[in-house]
C-alpha cells in the first residue's frame, strides 16, 4: 500500500498548494487509513479547514486540546493553527481547505466585518454536532459542498456561496472575542513550538540533548519544557523518544533491517533501551510489532478498499 503523506516545512508549515491562485480551494475526500500509522503528522496552514467524519472516529490534537470526533460530526479549525489527526481504524473524512479570501477580498467591508474578526481571533477550532439545530444545517450544508465536487463541473459559485451561508451561520451563533491569548493563531510559543519539533526531525538519529532543542529556539531549558508541556503535553526529551520510536516502527514496517540495526539508527545507542522503550510505548515488542503490523495491515486494506467503493480517494 502507498500511503499519502503531510509535507512541512522546518516551521511545519504545510508545503501543498490548496487549490490555485484564481480558485484557492481544494477539496480531500480521504480515509485516515491511507496515511502512516493512519496518523496526519502535526502541520499548519493559512487556509481555513473544515473536516467531517462521515464513517468511523477520528482523534483530534488542535493546538492544546484533544477531540474526540465521532461520526456525523465535524471540525472547523482557524487559519495558522497547529494540528494532528490520528485513528485507530478506518475512517472516511472528507475535508475542504480554502484561503479566506475566497470568501471576501481582503480590503472589502465584508473581510474586515466578518472575517478578519474570525481569522484573528483567539478561538483556534469549532466543533460542529447534528445535536445543535444550527450546526446541524451547517453539517447539511458541508455536505452539499461535498457533494458538487465533481472533476471539471461547474461548481464553484455554488460551492462559494454554501460555503458563506456556513460562515454566516458560524459567525452569528459563535463569540469569536473569547479564549485565552494561548491559543492565537501563530503565537510566539507556537513558532518556537514548531522550531524546536523541527529541530528534533533533522537531528533524531543523533545523540541530542534537551541543552540542544532549547538552543534551537534560542531559549533556556525550563522555556523549553514550558512551551512542550503547554502545547503538546509532554517533555521535549519523550517527543524525541516518540519521534525516533515512531521512526523505527516504520523501518520495522517497510525494510528487513535488524532490530538492532534500526535502534542504532534511529538515535538509540543500546538496542536493550530500545526495547524496553518501544514495549512500552506500543505494548509489545518490536518483532511483534513488525509481525501483527502486516496482519493489521491487510485487515486495513481490506477496510479501505470498502470505503474506496463507496468514497474514491484522492492524493
Amino acid at each position: 500500500m502507498e500511503y499519502c503523506k503531510i509535507t512541512t516545512d522546518e516551521t511545519l508549515r504545510e508545503n501543498i498548494r490548496h487549490g490555485s491562485n484564481i480558485y484557492p480551494f481544494a477539496y480531500y475526500p480521504e480515509n485516515i487509513c491511507q496515511f502512516d500509522f493512519c496518523r496526519i503528522d502535526w502541520h499548519w496552514h493559512h487556509e481555513l479547514e473544515l473536516l467531517y467524519v462521515s464513517e468511523g472516529s477520528l482523534l483530534c490534537l488542535v493546538g492544546t486540546d484533544k477531540i474526540e470526533l465521532s461520526e456525523g460530526c465535524a471540525l472547523f479549525i482557524n487559519s495558522g493553527i497547529l494540528h494532528r489527526f490520528e485513528g485507530k481504524n478506518s475512517a472516511f473524512i472528507p475535508n475542504i481547505v480554502f484561503s479566506p479570501a475566497l470568501l471576501a477580498d481582503e480590503k472589502s467591508l465584508i473581510y474586515e466585518k466578518y472575517i478578519a474578526p474570525v481569522i484573528n481571533s483567539f478561538v483556534p477550532y469549532l466543533i460542529l454536532e447534528p445535536r445543535t439545530e444550527w450546526q446541524n444545517h451547517a453539517l447539511e450544508i458541508l455536505s452539499e459542498i461535498f457533494a458538487l465536487q465533481e472533476p471539471d463541473s461547474q461548481n464553484e459559485l455554488r460551492t462559494v456561496r454554501l460555503l458563506m451561508q456556513i460562515w454566516d451561520m458560524m459567525f452569528s451563533h459563535s463569540d469569536f472575542s473569547s479564549g485565552a491569548p494561548e491559543f492565537h493563531r501563530m503565537s510566539h510559543k507556537q513558532a518556537r513550538l514548531q522550531t524546536m519539533m523541527q529541530y528534533i526531525h533533522d537531528h533524531y538519529t543523533e545523540e541530542i540533548s534537551l541543552d540542544d532543542i532549547a538552543a534551537s529556539a534560542s531559549i533556556s531549558k525550563s522555556g523549553a519544557l514550558h512551551i512542550f508541556k503547554s502545547g503538546i503535553r509532554i517533555s521535549p526529551v519523550a517527543y524525541l523518544i516518540q519521534y525516533r520510536l515512531a521512526q523505527a516502527a516504520e523501518q520495522l514496517n517497510t525494510t528487513q533491517k535488524s532490530v538492532s540495526s534500526i535502534a542504532k539508527e534511529t538515535g538509540f545507542a543500546d538496542s536493550g533501551y530500545f526495547c524496553r522503550k518501544f514495549r512500552q510505548h506500543y505494548n509489545m515488542s518490536p518483532n511483534e510489532y513488525r509481525h501483527s503490523f502486516k496482519i493489521s495491515l491487510k485487515d486495513c486494506a481490506l477496510s479501505s478498499v470498502m470505503l474506496l467503493y463507496k468514497h474514491p480517494l484522492s492524493c
